[in-house]
């Protein structure tokens, strides 16, 4: 929060609330840290259930899990029609940005001016070798990023959370697993440079805080220039 500037009095953050174990981790950190004087401010927590996705939480737990912290807790059920675009995307991307679409709605709707997600350092260091691998370009996922087309502010409070830390955690204070992970977890690139990950953590023990480093240290002058 301090590094990067998170969040500020007034605040209004809405939680994307997935039902796993970091998402969870998140209610409960922001939960606790809202009782503190400074800065102020105000929680609300959504989960969205894609009913095309084999994925499926206990909804009664999770609104139980928000009202230990007096969080308000929304859900909503979607599901996405358009045959075009499971041929041309992975379901994945398809999922993501639906969820996504409609926490901005949320938010929209309850005058909030920020989205926390509980994205941790692993999964901001494996988009960062994704982008490398895949796309060419040199970028992740920012634990602070102020959206261009929307008037709203995407928060990551647990980027310097390791998952190896969240999953102890979540094994301390027994969170409860979903009913049905989703079946396409394993099949997508994300679990591919999780791997990788493992494999350079195996060459050097602090390559995790190496990468996490290079992102804050690029270093132009080292790197090709095209004329303009």
């Amino acid at each position: 929060m301090k590094d990067f500037g998170l969040i500020a009095d007034g605040d209004k953050i809405l939680i994307g609330l997935s039902g796993g174990k970091d998402s969870l981790l998140l209610t409960e950190l922001l939960g606790e840290r809202m009782k503190i004087y400074k800065p102020r401010f105000s929680l609300i927590a959504a989960h969205i259930k894609l009913k095309n996705i084999a994925y499926n939480s206990d909804e009664q737990y999770l609104r139980d899990f928000c009202g230990r912290y007096d969080i308000p807790f929304i859900y909503r059920e979607l599901s996405f029609e358009s045959k075009e675009d499971t041929k041309q995307k992975s379901p994945c991307f398809i999922c993501s940005w639906t969820r996504r679409k409609e926490l901005f709605r949320i938010a929209e709707e309850e005058n909030c001016n920020k989205i926390a997600l509980g994205h941790h350092q692993d999964d901001i260091l494996e988009t960062l070798l994704m982008n490398l691998t895949f796309q060419g370009a040199f970028g992740s996922m920012p634990p602070l990023l102020k959206m261009n087309k929307f008037d709203m502010t995407i928060i990551r409070p647990m980027a310097l959370i390791t998952e190896k830390e969240s999953s102890i955690v979540a094994e301390e204070r027994a969170y409860r697993k979903q009913n049905r992970l989703c079946s396409y977890e394993s099949d997508s690139h994300r679990f591919d440079m999780k791997n990788l990950l493992l494999e350079l953590e195996s060459k050097n023990p602090h390559v995790r805080q190496s990468l996490w480093n290079s992102m804050m240290n690029v270093q132009q002058d080292y790197l090709p220039q095209k004329l303009k």
